[in-house]
C-alpha cells in the first residue's frame, strides 16, 4: 500500500469532510461529483479499495507522523507538552 505524506493525508481528509458536509447541506450533482473526486483521490493516495479503508489509512499516516515526532522529541531530551 502506498502512503501519502502527512500533509497530503491531512488535506485529503479535510477535503473529504468538507465535501460530505456540503453534500449533506445541499444535495446536487456538482457536490456529488466533488465528493466522488475526493474519494477517488483518497483511495488512490492510500492504495486502498474503499473509502473506509482510505480514511483509516490516511488517519494512520497522521498518527504515525505524530508518534514519530513525539519519539524524536523524547530522543533529544526535551519533554513534550
Amino acid at each position: 500500500m502506498s502512503q501519502p505524506t502527512p500533509r497530503t493525508a491531512r488535506a485529503l481528509l479535510a477535503r473529504y469532510a468538507s465535501a460530505r458536509i456540503a453534500l449533506a447541506e445541499k444535495p446536487d450533482p456538482a457536490r456529488r461529483r466533488e465528493l466522488a473526486e475526493v474519494v477517488r483521490a483518497l483511495r488512490e493516495a492510500t492504495g486502498t479499495h474503499s473509502v473506509a479503508e482510505a480514511i483509516a489509512a490516511a488517519d494512520e499516516v497522521l498518527a504515525s507522523a505524530k508518534r514519530a515526532k513525539a519519539g524524536s522529541r523524547a530522543g533529544d531530551g526535551l519533554v513534550a507538552a
